[in-house]
């Protein structure tokens, strides 16, 4: 473990902590090693005791930042009312703090972290029947979908706090580069969308097996 002037020995989960406090502060382009090590009053080497490098410790970010998605019950849901829950509760994770989409995506796409969708969406569609190759399928387009949907709110939330719109090409608030939009009508018929399509996916799978 490592150790701070003032004698306390900090953990991994302190380490990942404190990078997502600087994150939500900061942003993802200031939060460096150095400034993460300086924040726990640790030399930065230090750092690497609990991660082998700072993609490792980015990912460790980005599942704190997913972690609410594991309270999302599925067990009662519909499919269609699975994928739409599950799509809106991670909007809900990324915008809780500045940049969490880009870094989420970086983590996603690099294999750190586990798709925060798949295990609970399949875990309904398998109950239902459906072939796990669709609920693969699905449960990428949410992902793919959501992180990117939430990343160009992110974005745009960021360039309109530092002036950088035109005046009539945002209502976002220009004070709170993390706050959620007030319209997600969009984002939600989007979501349907996906969720009618795999249904009319298991359909057409079911009608052809038993043809």
């Amino acid at each position: 473990m490592s150790g701070s002037p003032s004698g306390r020995r900090h953990t991994r989960d302190d380490v990942s902590e404190v990078a997502l406090r600087l994150l939500d502060e900061y942003g993802l382009p200031d939060l460096t090693m150095r400034h993460i090590a300086a924040a726990l009053e640790v030399r930065a080497s230090a750092l690497y005791w609990h991660f082998p490098n700072k993609q490792a410790l980015l990912a460790a970010v980005s599942a704190r930042i997913l972690r609410p998605m594991e309270d999302v019950r599925v067990e009662e849901m519909s499919v269609s009312e699975t994928v739409r829950r599950l799509g809106a509760r991670l909007r809900e994770c990324l915008l809780a703090y500045r940049d969490a989409a880009e870094l989420v995506s970086s983590s996603l796409a690099l294999g750190l972290v586990d798709s925060p969708v798949r295990p609970q969406l399949m875990t309904v569609t398998r109950r239902d029947g459906v072939p796990d190759s669709l609920s693969r399928v699905a449960a990428e387009a949410v992902m793919h979908f959501v992180v990117g949907y939430t990343f160009h709110e992110q974005q745009r939330l960021t360039a309109d706090s530092f002036g950088l719109l035109a005046a009539d090409a945002s209502s976002l608030n220009p004070e709170n580069a993390t706050a959620r939009p007030s319209d997600g009508g969009d984002f939600e018929e989007a979501l349907k969308m996906i969720a009618d399509g795999l249904q009319v996916s298991v359909r057409q799978h079911t009608e052809t097996s038993t043809g």
